[in-house]
């Protein structure tokens, strides 16, 4: 009788996990993109960091493709952020400006309802969708996530640094941050449920939120945007790791959200749904310089954010997916903007033809084909073009403040050219001697231009009183 009991009882486990298996697998995959904010190149240990301690992402990485020439659209949030949900140059969105170049509490713009996002074509497809942590593409009703294509929302709608109390100065505030310096709303939907945001805990409370997400929409598929709030400037972290990195609070913070991933990747496995979903980690532009030991490192790639050197708009990118991807270290160009078309590819869902997408479906380098479609990047500075990539070669039109604050934009005098294959950190000027190659990257800037319609800036709007 004993012995009949063990062998029924694993048969039924036996069966559970097959039928659970054959569920995950017959299902279109699910997707989480982990978008953090102000996150250096530098700032992981698979990355070369030596002192902050990321052992979830190193094995994240150890396990998919680890992407080295990995570039965002933007080199500040509000852009940035709108070209990863619609893969779409910001210059074409309206999300753009050479005065406000993000938005603010007081903006009355946001990203534009007639604008395609990931999570507004994957509810075409039955996806479910979340969208967890800094939206920062509009805070009024019509620009939440709620209003873009998301079945819920939970967050803070701009950065963690705004709506700072009158009566408490920025060094005092930033040198040794409360969570009451900032009177930042945390929003369910389009409901504020606490002002301010308890931002020592925020970490913790989006995990549980993507946490409690998986395991109540794990039958079926979906569609997770977690975008941190940190390491934006002012950092705070929770208890269990205040203190205890040896890089500092900066550290603590990376730390957490490096525990963070690791929850996400435990229960995908525990739900029996990892190789049925593609995690995606990546960060919203360089790290703030200007904020010394509280800001961020570009790991040796010069410049930071606010500038479209290599340390402003190259990020570290890891993409998961036993199973479906094969593990590598990948050196091809890839970008924020390739995320719709790749995630739209991967998961059966039509994008509409009625506009210019400026992304390439990556899928094939995910399954370790060797060639990329994306051979160029095109890096605006507001409206303005400020450098082009083509294959090894980045071209540069203008020069800014390495520091990225104040910017100080100007047109060089003499084009700028660098092999960012032999020369990542741009010590070594090569124009000079190089005409064919910088006369092929003004006729790839020529044949941009040609279909570039800019659209109406959304971020000088003001709310009207």
């Amino acid at each position: 009788m004993k012995t009949f009991l063990v062998r029924s009882t694993l048969f039924l486990f036996t069966f559970l996990l097959i039928a659970n298996y054959s569920l995950a697998q017959s299902q279109k995959p699910n997707f989480i993109i982990i978008f953090t904010d102000d996150q250096g190149y530098g700032d992981v240990g698979t990355f070369g960091h030596p002192t902050i301690k990321t052992p979830n992402l190193d094995q994240m990485a150890m396990e998919g493709q680890k992407w080295t020439n990995f570039y965002v659209a933007a080199n500040v949030c509000t852009p940035s952020r709108s070209a990863i949900m619609t893969g779409r140059l910001p210059v074409r969105t309206g999300m753009y400006s050479n005065t406000r170049r993000v938005l603010f509490p007081d903006s009355g713009g946001g990203l534009p309802a007639t604008e395609n996002t990931i999570a507004k074509l994957l509810k075409t497809s039955g996806y479910s969708t979340a969208a967890i942590g800094k939206w920062h593409l509009g805070h009024l009703p019509e620009y939440l996530p709620t209003s873009h294509g998301f079945d819920t929302y939970f967050g803070i709608p701009y950065s963690n640094d705004m709506d700072r109390i009158n009566d408490v100065t920025a060094q005092e505030a930033f040198a040794s941050p409360k969570p009451e310096y900032f009177n930042v709303p945390l929003m369910r939907d389009k409901e504020i449920i606490e002002r301010p945001a308890d931002q020592t805990t925020i970490t913790k409370r989006y995990t549980e939120e993507a946490v409690s997400y998986i395991k109540a929409n794990k039958d079926q598929p979906f569609f997770i945007y977690l975008a941190h709030s940190l390491p934006h400037i002012p950092l705070f972290a929770s208890e269990d790791f205040l203190t205890k990195s040896e890089r500092g609070l900066y550290g603590d913070v990376i730390e957490e959200i490096d525990w963070s991933v690791g929850q996400i990747l435990s229960t995908l496995k525990s739900e029996g749904i990892d190789k049925n979903t593609y995690v995606i980690f990546t960060s919203d532009n360089g790290p703030w310089l200007v904020y010394n030991e509280q800001g961020g490192s570009s790991g040796g790639l010069f410049g930071g954010k606010g500038t479209s050197y290599e340390g402003g708009v190259r990020v570290p990118t890891i993409i998961w997916g036993p199973g479906n991807i094969k593990p590598q270290v990948v050196s091809k160009i890839g970008s924020t903007l390739d995320l719709l078309p790749t995630i739209s590819s991967l998961s059966g869902t039509e994008i509409p033809n009625d506009r210019i997408y400026d992304g390439y479906d990556l899928s094939p380098v995910l399954r370790g084909e060797n060639k990329s479609p994306r051979e160029e990047m095109f890096y605006y500075h507001g409206d303005r073009l400020f450098a082009v990539r083509k294959g090894d070669f980045k071209l540069y039109f203008y020069k800014n403040n390495p520091m990225g604050y104040p910017a100080k934009v100007e047109k060089l005098d003499s084009l700028k050219l660098f092999n960012l294959a032999h020369d990542p950190y741009e010590r070594f000027d090569i124009a000079v001697g190089n005409d064919e190659i910088i006369n092929d990257i003004k006729t790839l800037v020529a044949e941009h231009q040609e279909n570039l319609t800019l659209g109406a800036t959304q971020l000088e709007k003001r709310i009207e009183n």
